[in-house]
């Protein structure tokens, strides 16, 4: 039986570059909300692929890091080279509050409950080779890294790892790309201004190694810099690159590959 009072997904025969569409009528958004999916080829018998969320960054929705980026092209190559083991990619959107919901608890709407909660059953439910036994990753750009970091700290049960793309660090770096008065309601609104460290800090012990990165020339550069030392002077066991880059899809479209490269790494050590 469905978590979900409504769920549509897209036809086969329409579909395009192995992707797939999802509209969901979310429990915690209580709204209806789209994901993108990228299902590699593979063969009819297999049933447990390993999945990697995607989160976009402010503006965005589902289809940025496919129509942005691309993701999934570089996914297929990479696939295809063997460099990594087939894995599906899903692509919400943040439930589209405003010019960005930062993934959290708001006091009515649960943006963070829609990644964690609704967004997993979804594709579990529609989506055949995603099962009780696949492992999920979570990644994302700019707040969307801001919202990967945090949910995969705070939820090692469910993201085997979890990375970040020129990430927000704090919520209040969120007002560096939000519309006049925009920030000052998102304050009000969300249940907690979390930090990224603060995080990880609770979880630490319980979390695997994890990965994030940062172009050089990015408006968050020393934020990320910031990061990387906290949890060094912490002990907590990470992996951080920078690259030569600012804040832009180039740069995202260019190193999420390390990422999906890391995810596979992970695995392989299982």
């Amino acid at each position: 039986m469905s978590k979900f009072f409504t769920t549509e997904i897209s036809n086969p025969e329409n579909e395009f570059d192995h992707l797939r569409f999802i509209t969901v009528k979310s429990n915690a958004l209580l709204r209806r909300a789209d994901i993108t999916v990228y299902i590699p080829p593979v063969s009819n018998s297999v049933h447990s692929l390993d999945v990697v969320i995607l989160l976009h960054g402010v503006y965005g929705s589902h289809w940025a890091w496919a129509m942005n980026a691309g993701v999934h092209k570089s996914a297929d190559r990479l696939i295809q080279q063997g460099k990594i083991r087939p894995m599906v990619l899903v692509m919400p959107s943040d439930g589209l509050y405003g010019d960005g919901s930062g993934y959290l608890p708001h006091q009515t709407e649960n943006y963070e409950k829609w990644i964690v909660e609704d967004v997993i059953a979804a594709v579990r439910e529609q989506i055949t080779v995603i099962s009780n036994n696949s492992n999920f990753f979570i990644t994302g750009l700019s707040m969307g890294g801001y919202g990967a970091l945090r949910l995969g700290a705070k939820y090692p049960n469910v993201f085997r790892s979890f990375s970040g793309l020129s990430s927000i660090t704090e919520f209040s770096q969120m007002k560096i790309f939000l519309e006049e008065g925009e920030y000052d309601k998102l304050s009000s609104l969300v249940s907690k201004q979390e930090n990224v460290f603060d995080c990880i800090l609770a979880s630490k012990g319980k979390i695997p190694d994890f990965y994030f990165d940062c172009g050089s020339e990015d408006i968050l550069i020393e934020y990320n810099r910031k990061l990387h030392q906290s949890l060094l002077e912490n002990g907590i066991k990470h992996t951080y690159n920078e690259n030569p880059g600012a804040h832009q899809w180039n740069y995202w479209k260019t190193h999420i590959e390390d990422s999906l490269l890391f995810f596979n790494t992970v695995n392989s050590k299982d």
